[in-house]
This record gives structure tokens, sequence and C-alpha cells, in this order.
């Protein structure tokens, strides 16, 4: 088969082509550009916390008539009502553990700051050595159910207690891996100094754990999404968070039973309906039902622009078997096979839909840059590019299947019938 027919009917119909390579250049650049997004906010979704998951609730309340104030006794005193919760929680059946924390991995509440290995360092939030605080206790890593790779957990008699508003100070801190490796990336952090929070006292560093993710999920916390600092004490302040450890299978009974446990030794308190007592999975939905959405809005627009071009193709051709029936006809009436008046326009189809290809390239490339100038997004892997013209051009053959078919069915008697 030469390709000057082909290339002669194409000329006669130029809008219909241009129109036709247009759709599957637009089709091509924004689904490629698509499944870049959700491949990426799939990623994001299921990326590890560095934390058990599983069988891990959150407990947020806040006491009403508490202390306020930031003197000796009102902290005491918080401090006291705090430790009189933990105890109480501990004793409810399926519990394995608990701790009080500030927060925990995507709960999008965070205490963050500098950490150094000098004192009166300058931090911004793109700095490397910027990083999540979490304040907890000595049963805070078997709660969490982080992974300790270096080191020690830290002791009970290291653990302190502070107000909300007092600046940290710590003898002892323990580092995710990734932290530690920006500060000394010899990999000989375990036993060194470092500063945290542009506190002048220095805090050594006694324990590294594998991962720990920060509570933050916004963009502005990237640079240090997996920066942590885990310091040995218990903040006092009204508003507080105790993470519960349960026996497999016990998740939900403990659920149930915290808030009735916590009113029944202290009634003056709040805990709200939906956010007091939630499991991590409830936790991890919140957090990225942003991303998931996103993700699935992506891949409706993609399919139904696939299926807008799929449509466009049929369309087109079944236009144009029925304007040359007769020259179809002729071609059979000359010994024309039906696989011959097939591979005609699927051969037609392919030039088409290789033309959009090579549009709808620079079309995804300069699209993507858009993004990646605009949105932080990052460059499009030609691997997917290339997927992505594969795929329109078989989709391509199997839009014109049926309308080649139902010409390549076309009878010779056709040809002396008059227009």
């Amino acid at each position: 088969m030469t390709l000057h027919p082909i290339l002669a009917a194409l000329r006669k119909h130029k809008s219909g082509v241009v129109l036709i390579a247009l759709q599957i250049a637009l089709t091509l650049a924004i689904v490629c550009n698509a499944v870049f997004i959700i491949a990426g906010r799939v990623e994001r979704v299921n990326r590890p916390t560095g934390i058990e998951e599983s069988n891990l609730l959150l407990v947020t309340q806040q006491y009403v008539g508490a202390p306020t104030g930031d003197d000796e006794a009102s902290i005491d005193e918080l401090d006291s009502r705090l430790r009189r919760d933990v105890a109480v929680l501990r004793q409810l059946p399926g519990v394995v553990d608990v701790t009080s924390v500030n927060s925990v991995p995507l709960l999008q509440s965070a205490w963050n700051g500098g950490v150094a290995i000098k004192p009166d360092a300058q931090f911004s939030f793109d700095s490397k050595d910027f990083s999540t605080f979490y304040f907890l206790d000595d049963h805070g890593l078997a709660t969490l159910g982080a992974k300790l790779v270096a080191g020690r957990n830290f002791k009970p008699e290291e653990v302190m207690h502070k107000g909300f508003r007092t600046s940290i100070e710590t003898p002892v801190v323990i580092l995710t891996q990734a932290l530690a490796n920006q500060l000394y990336p010899d990999g000989k952090a375990l036993g060194k100094v470092i500063y945290v929070g542009g506190s002048k006292a220095p805090s050594t560093i006694i324990g590294i754990v594998e991962r720990m993710q920060s509570p933050g999920l916004g963009q502005w916390a990237n640079s240090f999404a997996w920066n942590a600092t885990l310091i040995p004490q218990r903040m006092d302040a009204a508003f507080t968070r105790y993470a519960v450890r349960t026996q497999p299978g016990q998740l939900e009974s403990v659920m149930r039973a915290a808030a009735p446990a916590l009113y029944k030794a202290d009634p003056m308190r709040v805990l709200d309906d939906d956010g007091g007592v939630r499991s991590f999975a409830q936790i991890r939905a919140a957090a990225y039902q942003g991303d998931v959405g996103m993700a699935v809005l992506m891949g409706i627009i993609s399919l139904i622009l696939i299926a807008i071009t799929a449509a466009g193709i049929v369309g087109l051709t079944s236009f144009w078997v029925g304007q040359r029936r007769k020259q179809i006809g002729v071609r059979r009436a000359l010994g024309a096979r039906k696989v011959d008046i097939l591979r005609y326009f699927q051969t037609e189809n392919f030039l088409i839909a290789g033309i959009g290809a090579l549009f709808g390239i620079v079309l995804a490339v300069g699209l993507n840059l858009w993004l990646m100038q605009h949105m932080a997004m990052q460059r499009l892997p030609i691997a997917l590019v290339l997927a992505g013209v594969a795929l329109v051009l078989v989709l391509g053959q199997l839009a014109v299947w049926v309308p080649a078919r139902r010409a390549a069915d076309v009878p010779p008697v056709v040809a002396t019938r008059s227009v």
C-alpha cells in the first residue's frame, strides 16, 4: 500500500484532520500530566509514617477551669492532671501502652523549630535543619511503634515537664535518621551535641529512630518532612493529647471506653464527639482526603478525555466512510480485498494520530514546565510521555476498527451506482 492516496485524501479533509490531531494532542498532554499527578498523589498517600499505625488511637481533650498561668504551681497542677489521665487510660482493658504527646504524624498540628550543631544558628522553613518537635515520655517509642535503629530510649528520670509557653531545654534527644544524617553526614551523630529550638543549652543525641513523619502536609513542610526531634518532656497545658496503643482487635472497644473513663476521673473537661477520640486510620484518611479527591478527579477527567477522543475518531472515520462509499466500491471492483480497505483506514488514522502525538509531546512538556513553575510539580518522566504516545496510537487503532470494518464490507457493486 502506498501513502500517496492516503495523503491526497487527507489534504482534501484538512479541517477534520486538524481537529482530530489537535484533540489527540490535547488528550495526550492532559492525560500524561494527570497520570503523573495521580501517581504522585498515590505515592504520597501510601508513604509510611515511620510509626506502627494499626491499633493506635489519639485522645484529644481540654480541661475546663484549669490553670492557665506559667508559674510553677500552675504547671505542676496541669502536670498532675496529665499524669492522672495517662494512668486512667493505661488501666483500660485492651490497652498496651499510653504516652502524652503534643502531636503525631499526619495530624497537621505541629511544633516546629530549628536544630543545629552550634548555638545561635539562624533558621527558616526551607532550612534543611528545620525539624518537628515531638514531646513525649519514656513510653513514647513503644506507644507509637517507632523503630529505634541506634542508641537507646529515654529513661524515666530523664523525662521532664514544661509549660506550653516555656522555652525548650532538654539534656537528651532522639532524632530521626534523616535529621541525624543532615546534621552529621559522617553517620556518627550518636553521642554528639545539638542545640534545639534556638536554645543555648546543649542536648546530647542518645538515640536514632528509623523514620517519623512530620504532622504537616503542606508545601511549606516538604523540606523537613522526615526531620523529627523527640524530646523527653510532658507538655503541660489545658489542652492535651494522649496516644494509646491497644491490643490487636481491641481498638474499637478502647475508643468507646476512653472518653467515659476520663470523664469519670474528672468531668471538668471537653472531648469533641468527632475528634476527641480518633483512630490513626481516621487521622490518615482526613490528612490525605484532598490528595485522594485530586487523584479521583484527575482520573475522571482523563477517562472523559479519552472517551471523547475515541468518539471523535469514530465519528470522523464514519463520516469519511459514508462519503467514500463509491470510491471504496471502485477499489473493491478493481480487486482490493477487505483487509486492504481495513488497512487503508488504519494507516490513515495512524498518520493522523502520529501527527497529533508529536504535537501532544510538545504540549505535554510545555504544560509540565508550567506546572513546575507555578505548582511546584516535578519533571514529567519521558517514559510516561512515550507511554502516553503509545496509548493514543493504540486508542486510535481501536476507535477506527468498527468504521473501518464497515468500510471493508462495502460491496464492489456500489461502484456501478450513481452518486
